[in-house]
């Protein structure tokens, strides 16, 4: 018999379907309709999966990756030219106490507070001209991870997910890792409008033991063989629900979200058991959140898993307002981890279809803060119009330096580099168009690049 619908079925059936309408192009690449199957991408891809360290709260530029000799000579004098504005009161030009050296092959010129990294710099692009839009750490944060300033938006790592899948079916295919939150927290890892399955699992880096690190993990009460009919009974009650009212995005992501958890029992008390690895690894990495996030990002890189992204800390670690010198401090943390990450990866065959990439929301000022709220008074405000992120790995070309800052390193005047720009070029080595890859919500077609981003082939190997 043919079945009527009522108004309100068929406006809810048919805005299902064309929200489907991507990810059913996405699955018919590989036959699939299991959302987070792997598939291949628009085009040959040059690596893999991505793992994406956030250095939260702001890295100085011009006391890291960007030196600026006049910025050495003009020490103590105004910023030439008209005065911009700043988020908080700004002073005269302040140098780098840190001295820069040149490094490698390449002899990119490299801060001594990142003695580890300025010794494998010739594995690495440093793009020295990004550029962003809003100089507050929200809006920022949001740029640089979801590709929108506001909340709402999916994740890089939800949208390689949902347009790539994952390599095992056994662990989520994004996570993050961090110790507490960064301002906003979870909206960084959000899937947004994508299916929920594609959203990133938070691993708090402040617990060590794998039942603590992913909760209610074991079940003490039900064994596997229970646990596995209670699902199958649920999945022919949901798929029973399903072939009555049609597509329904959320059920199915939850059908894939409890499988997902289920096998998730089987793999991930032992990929985040760092006892597993020998005591001289994890000692290279340190006792930091940091390191052991870095050291957790290589044993998921191992198993498949695509997006791995680990933030430095809670809350806003590289803020440094009142002091630069506190960025020694978190140099020393950070230094020690990337070097350790970066020889792994090569050591255990990953470098060559690996994407890294290091970064921060936005860089700071080469003057100095004077707002009057400082305790120290040798800190640095946020800056937008300039910073520095660094690149590595599969498809990049390493020992060179893209773009260019001013003389002082405020602002981003030579090759600028928008976050559109950096996420489309990750996009492309993982093989996928930026602009091909899509989903209708809402009345239109939404991407992760919005209705920007160029792919920087300048820094392509």
């Amino acid at each position: 018999m043919k079945r009527t619908f009522s108004r309100r079925e068929l406006l809810q059936t048919t805005g299902a379907g064309f929200g489907l309408l991507g990810l059913a192009a996405q699955q018919a690449l590989a036959g699939s309709t299991a959302p987070m199957a792997p598939r291949a991408g628009h085009f040959p891809a040059k690596a893999k999966r991505v793992i994406y360290l956030f250095l939260n709260g702001g890295i100085s530029q011009v006391d890291s990756f960007d030196p600026k000799p006049m910025l050495t000579k003009m020490h103590g004098q105004p910023l030439p030219g008209p005065k911009f504005q700043t988020d908080r009161a700004s002073g005269n030009l302040m140098q780098s106490p840190f001295e820069f050296r040149p490094q490698g092959k390449s002899g990119l010129e490299v801060s001594s507070i990142f003695p580890r990294v300025g010794a494998m710099i010739d594995d690495f692009c440093v793009i020295r001209s990004m550029y962003s839009d809003n100089g507050n750490h929200g809006p920022s944060l949001l740029l640089m991870n979801t590709g929108h300033q506001l909340a709402g938006r999916p994740s890089m790592g939800s949208w390689l997910t949902y347009g790539l899948g994952s390599e095992n079916q056994n662990l989520p295919g994004f996570v993050a890792l961090c110790a507490g939150h960064p301002v906003l927290g979870a909206q960084l890892w959000d899937s947004g409008f994508l299916p929920s399955i594609h959203q990133g699992a938070y691993i708090p880096l402040r617990e060590r033991t794998p039942d603590k690190l992913v909760q209610n993990i074991r079940n003490n009460e039900l064994s596997a063989g229970d646990q596995q009919r209670q699902l199958g009974l649920l999945d022919r009650l949901n798929r029973g629900y399903l072939a009555r009212t049609g597509n329904d995005v959320q059920l199915e992501s939850s059908i894939q979200a409890m499988e997902m958890a289920f096998r998730m029992q089987t793999e991930a008390p032992d990929v985040f058991d760092l006892g597993k690895e020998s005591e001289a690894t994890r000692e290279r990495y340190g006792d930091h959140e940091f390191g052991r996030g870095c050291l957790m990002a290589l044993r998921l890189a191992e198993r498949g898993v695509r997006v791995s992204q680990v933030y430095f800390g809670n809350f806003q670690p590289w803020d440094s307002h009142d002091d630069i010198l506190v960025h020694r401090k978190l140099a020393a943390v950070a230094d020690r981890a990337i070097s350790s990450l970066v020889t792994d990866l090569k050591a255990r065959g990953l470098w060559e279809d690996t994407v890294l990439l290091i970064g921060s929301e936005f860089g700071r000022t080469p003057m100095i803060q004077n707002s009057g709220l400082e305790k120290v008074g040798y800190g640095r405000d946020h800056n937008v119009h300039g910073y520095t992120v660094l690149m590595a790995g599969g498809g990049v070309r390493g020992g060179m330096a893209y773009g260019a800052t001013d003389d002082f390193g405020y602002r981003a005047v030579e090759k600028r580099t928008h976050p559109h720009d950096l996420h489309a070029t990750v996009l492309h080595l993982m093989g996928v168009d930026h602009t091909r890859l899509t989903y209708r919500y809402a009345g239109r077609d939404f991407r992760l690049t919005d209705v920007a981003g160029t792919v920087i082939r300048d820094i392509l190997a």
